[in-house]
């Protein structure tokens, strides 16, 4: 009973209650099955620490898991690797199946033991082909198979071998088993109309005794006359949603209570729920035949039988729903049977609406599981007239229960069939554009997702996917416009957050910027992204000390958001303060390794620094993660200019124009290395050609004025100084063009970072 009420409790997410009576549960009955529920009560209220110290020293396999998952929480990774491998015994199977290695992976991900890591998430995925989590990290770590392999015939094949072993097997052994137990029925059947007559009316006695006192309570049921004890889920139809906990015996067999005898239409006349729950209180119990030791035997065999087979008609009606969702049904072998907590006619019929809404109709029903009794009397009416042996009608009636028995495991199988592969068919859509995307290779992440129907396009998580991918490819507006279609899909959602208000800080839209943090903070004050954003409006309006404690308070709330450990690197930049700005790199590093906004950083502080040759490196190991950025090519390219290497640095510098022609900086720093090898004629083109990209753009107009200047064309660099000038240009660089100009005529006086 305390058992049933946690549950409650935690289903209705009363963790305080629920924890209050799992501490009772646990002081009455003490035992390593209770401190697992005890651990679960405080793990989902987000006290992993109380579980750390309830499940320490545990030996069961669940209870393992649970520990290690508390470990994960609070950063303990060593004792959550010893907790699922322990070191004693090093054949021991990782305890949850798939959970569990997916688990392990985790902790190798950030002990940063990546291919061990990749191992176990792949192992994950075989055994649950639909835990799109572990998926979802193969991808973060560049390891992901194409979707369309890893989401194919394979993963359906697994899933439909999960359902036939735990759910039609037993069905179907269930239905031959209540055929040859109709057979069995046929032998003992044989009585004179006499005896029948007699027994009718002593039945009718019964029936009536039994109907009046019997009372039906929450989880219990009055004993049968008899003193046969008989399994209760043949009496209340299972609920798809709460497991089956009782074991009070119910009341015994009843059947219809029809003076003749029910005909072959009894089942269509009984097809409503209201009827059957009324036919079964009111009809007798069985009647004796001639050895009662043996009909005793052959109904407890039946009625053994009947429950499990009903419950696993219906866990395998709703199997494919369930396992669509992302929830294991059939991996770890959970019974489904389930019945209505009150034990009411109104719980019956609502069980059964369940079964007609997936396609079983009334009378089927009735036929297989409550008018098999009604054959009997059938059979016994027929022996009044011709003697021992049954009619053809009837057994043809048992031929089709049996038929109809097995039918409906079939069903089921090709309802699974059919979910499951539209569940694939999906994720292989969403696999693949995810897979693309954190490949960075973004135009063909967008085709992938325009693949997609339109109600799975304009959810909340894709459009996030799909405002990053514009974001990567420095298309801010559309970036903006996805985003902001995002939050109106999801408002109540943060995936994407962080990169959104980092659109807005490129854009410089200081009004929806600060708007946006607000709202984040509003919706939810722990969270990293919330931070994120409020940290980014304070950066925007100059304030980097205090963005940066924003951006700190983001990496308190979650160390392992990387973006956080970078935004605030930036900010340790923007104070000068190199030495945090690289710890705060590395950090992100540590947490993930394909984060290639921190191999960036780092590279731009060692360029400032003038150590050349680390900078080279660290943007060959951030161009290695995203091999299409612009940006980053033109740096390498700048690095590799400072080393004299001008013909690489060329070389690269065509590679980052190619890969976005609206990026004006690597034609700029294209002509820049062709003055400096004195190709001023090749470098004026480019500037020439550049100016339509950047019309307004100050530096394009004062290195033309250097250009002419050295070319002794004094008049046109004048021009272009002036027209520099017009374009108001910072301060900074309103004081250089003037000093250029006042030095016009002094031959190469003027500084190359004009």
């Amino acid at each position: 009973m305390l058992i049933d009420r946690v549950q409650n409790s935690l289903r209705d997410l009363l963790y305080p209650d629920a924890i209050f009576k799992c501490e009772l549960l646990c002081a009455e009955f003490p035992s390593e099955t209770n401190l697992q529920l005890l651990a679960r009560c405080y793990l989902q209220s987000n006290k992993s620490y109380a579980a750390y110290h309830i499940l320490k020293g545990t030996q069961k396999p669940q209870s393992r898991y649970l520990f290690a998952i508390s470990c994960f929480q609070m950063d303990l990774l060593n004792e959550a690797e010893m907790a699922l491998c322990p070191s004693n015994e090093p054949s021991a199977e990782v305890p949850n199946g798939a959970a569990g290695h997916y688990l392990l992976g985790l902790i190798y991900r950030y002990t940063d033991r990546i291919k061990i890591a990749v191992q176990q998430f792949n192992q994950a995925l075989s055994i649950d082909p639909l835990l799109w989590s572990a998926y979802e990290e193969l991808c973060k770590l560049g390891a992901a198979g194409e979707a369309a392999s890893v989401f194919g015939e394979s993963a359906s094949e697994c899933i439909q071998k999960q359902y036939l072993s735990h759910d039609v097997g037993p069905q179907l052994q269930a239905s031959i088993e209540d055929h040859s137990l109709i057979s069995g029925r046929q032998m003992s059947d044989s009585v004179s109309p006499r005896h029948l007559r007699h027994l009718h009316g002593n039945n009718m006695k019964d029936s009536s005794l039994n109907h009046n006192g019997a009372v039906f309570s929450g989880s219990a049921a009055s004993q049968p006359s008899n003193g046969v004890h008989h399994n209760i889920s043949f009496y209340n139809t299972p609920s798809p949603m709460a497991t089956q906990t009782s074991g009070v015996a119910p009341p015994p067999v009843i059947r219809n209570m029809v003076p003749n005898g029910p005909s072959s239409s009894s089942a269509g006349t009984d097809a409503s729920p209201k009827s059957t729950v009324k036919s079964t209180l009111q009809a007798p119990p069985r009647r004796k035949v001639f050895d009662e030791g043996k009909l005793r035997k052959i109904s407890g065999r039946l009625f053994s039988d009947s429950g499990p087979r009903r419950s696993t008609r219906l866990a395998g009606e709703t199997g494919p729903i369930a396992s669509l969702s992302g929830i294991n049904v059939a991996g770890n072998g959970t019974n489904h049977s389930t019945k209505n907590p009150t034990g009411s006619k109104l719980g019956s019929t609502t069980s059964r609406s369940v079964t007609l809404r997936k396609g079983q109709s009334w009378s089927t029903e009735n036929f297989n599981e409550g008018v098999r009794p009604d054959l009997d009397d059938s059979r016994s009416n027929a022996t009044t007239t011709s003697g021992s042996s049954p009619s053809p009608d009837t057994r043809s009636c048992e031929r089709d229960s049996s038929v109809l028995s097995i039918g409906r495991g079939s069903m089921s199988i090709s309802k699974v069939t059919s979910g499951a592969s539209e569940v694939l068919s999906l994720l292989k859509v969403l696999g693949e554009g995810y897979r693309l995307s954190c490949l960075y290779r973004c135009q063909d992440a967008l085709d992938v997702f325009l693949q997609l129907p339109h109600k799975h396009y304009n959810t909340g998580w894709v459009l996030s996917q799909v405002g990053k991918a514009h974001f990567e490819l420095v298309d801010y507006l559309e970036a903006e416009r996805a985003f902001s279609n995002a939050r109106l899909a999801s408002p109540y959602s943060l995936v994407g957050m962080d990169i959104y208000s980092t659109v807005l800080y490129h854009l410089k839209e200081d009004m929806k910027l600060s708007y946006l943090a607000q709202e984040l903070i509003s919706t939810d004050r722990l969270a990293p992204q919330s931070w994120c954003a409020m940290g980014n409006c304070y950066s925007m309006q100059k304030d980097h000390e205090t963005a940066l404690k924003n951006f700190q308070r983001a990496v308190q709330l979650n160390s392992r958001f990387a973006y956080a450990h970078t935004l605030c690197g930036h900010e340790y930049v923007a104070l000068e303060d190199f030495e945090n700005g690289i710890k705060s790199y590395q950090n992100a590093l540590q947490v993930d390794s394909r984060h290639y906004n921190a191999w960036y950083g780092l590279a731009m502080i060692f360029l400032r620094q003038e150590k050349y040759e680390f900078s080279e490196h660290h943007f060959r190991r951030a161009l290695n993660i995203n091999p299409r950025s612009s940006v980053i090519m033109c740096y390498l390219g700048t690095s590799l200019h400072t080393l004299k290497r001008n013909a690489e640095a060329l070389a690269v510098m065509e590679k980052a124009i190619t890969a976005d022609k609206k990026n004006p900086l690597p034609m700029y720093q294209k002509a820049n290395i062709l003055v400096s090898m004195e190709d001023f004629d090749g470098a004026l083109q480019v500037l020439e050609e550049l100016k339509e990209y950047a019309p307004h753009e100050t530096s394009v107009y004062a290195l033309m004025g250097k250009i002419y200047k050295r070319r002794h064309m004094y008049d046109m660099a004048m021009l272009h100084f002036g027209l520099a000038l017009d374009l108001k240009p910072s301060a900074t660089d309103v004081a250089t063009i003037k000093a250029a100009i006042e030095k016009l005529h002094v031959p190469d006086e003027l500084e190359d970072n004009l």
